[in-house]
């Protein structure tokens, strides 16, 4: 388990075509790193996974590469349940889980 507090994720703008990196809390499940968005779809990180999903990011210092996907909470329930409740725990919060 990882316990960075921010993941720092480098996404293509799909309007202007440049690289633009965000600070965001994260949790780690099952080798697999999950963000979540206050905003679901309409935030504008949410937008540029959805044009382009190749990204990179960066957690305490160690470069990754890779692909995003948009989790749909309706299509996979347990796993945004498991997503939610891993990130309440670490931060203190309970929201949907949408990317």
């Amino acid at each position: 388990m990882n316990f960075s507090q921010f993941l720092y994720l480098t996404a293509i703008e799909w309007k202007s075509r440049k690289e633009h990196k965000i600070e965001i809390w994260f949790v780690e499940y099952k080798d697999t790193y999950y963000i979540m968005s206050e905003l679901q779809k309409k935030a504008d990180w949410v937008q540029n996974i959805m044009h382009n999903p190749r990204v990179s990011y960066t957690i305490n210092d160690t470069k990754f590469k890779g692909t995003d996907r948009i989790v749909e909470q309706d299509k996979e329930p347990e796993l945004t349940a498991e997503v939610s409740k891993l990130m309440s725990t670490k931060y203190g919060l309970n929201g949907r889980l949408d990317c």
